[in-house]
């Protein structure tokens, strides 16, 4: 007879961030099994209680309540982005494990310290590449892999929101380069690897913010890619993303628009030459597979490559070389 298998030990979280992200994580780990929020970290304690009450955990107005704690397994830092290198070094100075939220740093020098630490904590460091766990994507990179319709020949995405048009916005999130294409650059270096070079265009909106901006991935193989993404969109449109992938033997699109506190509408169809059909798929919600897998990786029981904080930093390099390419005028070379 064989030994019955242990329980997996619990793995004990600390969030740090109390805003939209923060709170949505905190709705995901208690659907998850064996996983104990311990608390939750913001400077305004009454958004720390709010977000704690969510899953139950305590509130703190002081990060080190938690980084300190030794109790405390993983920290999943949700702050701006600003303020991510201090947190997440702190946390991995401490011997926790990692995941944080994207964009992951703002410039590469961030990037950098950040990796340096986790490589000398050997600990887990995940970043929310969340298109990754978006089963429309998942489902065009399992395509991909296979080869059953061939190269693909290029890639189109596209982000469009109003975020820049918010003083309030403005003060939070980065320019649509870091904040908006970085996912995009991720997909398609997921797919097809890293370009040769980067040619990018942009509309100013005030001295020094660029608004809208087009970014053209150029690579040896003869491939390309065009990723779009605007913060100026009329309050009026609704945040809307999507993509379409071209392969020898066919196209996926996808789009997706939020409107209201509702779950996104999605439209996936693949077109050949026979014709063009919708595609039904099971979806999931990524932040929850995200966090599940992150969990798993603690536990030794799941890969972390995927959401290594590695693929975060090549898709920063980019993000970096978009505003170059758009401050000199020229083709940027990768």
């Amino acid at each position: 007879m064989s030994e019955p298998q242990s329980a997996s030990p619990e793995v004990r979280i600390g969030i740090l961030g109390s805003g939209w992200m923060g709170s949505v994580h905190a709705e995901c780990y208690p659907r998850i099994k064996g996983v104990k929020v311990v608390g939750v970290f913001s400077r305004n304690l009454e958004r720390a209680k709010t977000a704690a009450k969510i899953c139950d955990a305590k509130a703190v107005g002081d990060a080190s309540a938690l980084l300190d704690d030794p109790d405390v397994d993983a920290i999943d830092v949700c702050l701006p982005s600003v303020n991510h290198e201090e947190f997440v070094a702190k946390a991995l100075e401490r011997g926790k494990h990692v995941f944080c939220e994207t964009p992951f740093a703002l410039t590469f020098t961030e990037a950098e310290a950040m990796l340096k630490a986790a490589k000398e904590a050997d600990r887990i460091f995940m970043v929310g590449l969340l298109e990754r766990s978006i089963a429309q994507y998942e489902y065009v990179h399992q395509a991909a892999a296979a080869g059953h319709l061939g190269k693909v020949l290029s890639i189109t995405t596209y982000r469009l929101g109003s975020y820049l048009l918010s003083e309030e916005s403005r003060r939070h999130y980065a320019d649509p380069t870091l904040e908006l294409m970085t996912l995009d650059f991720d997909f398609i270096r997921w797919l097809i690897g890293s370009p040769a070079s980067v040619s990018a265009t942009a509309v100013e909106w005030g001295p020094g913010v660029q608004g809208e901006i087009s970014s053209i991935l150029n690579y040896d193989s003869g491939a390309n890619a065009t990723v779009m993404a605007s913060g100026i969109m009329p309050k009026g449109f609704p945040f809307s993303i999507g993509f379409r992938v071209l392969f020898e033997k066919g196209a996926f699109e996808l789009k997706t628009v939020f409107e209201g506190a509702g779950p996104p509408k999605n439209t996936f169809q693949f077109c050949s030459d026979e014709g063009r059909q919708t595609l039904t798929i099971d979806e999931h919600d990524p932040y929850e597979k995200e966090l599940r897998y992150f969990v798993e990786a603690i536990r030794g029981k799941a890969d972390p490559s995927l959401l290594d904080a590695q693929h975060a930093c090549e898709a920063l390099k980019l993000s970096l070389a978009t505003l170059q390419s758009i401050s000199e005028n020229q083709a940027i070379k990768i």
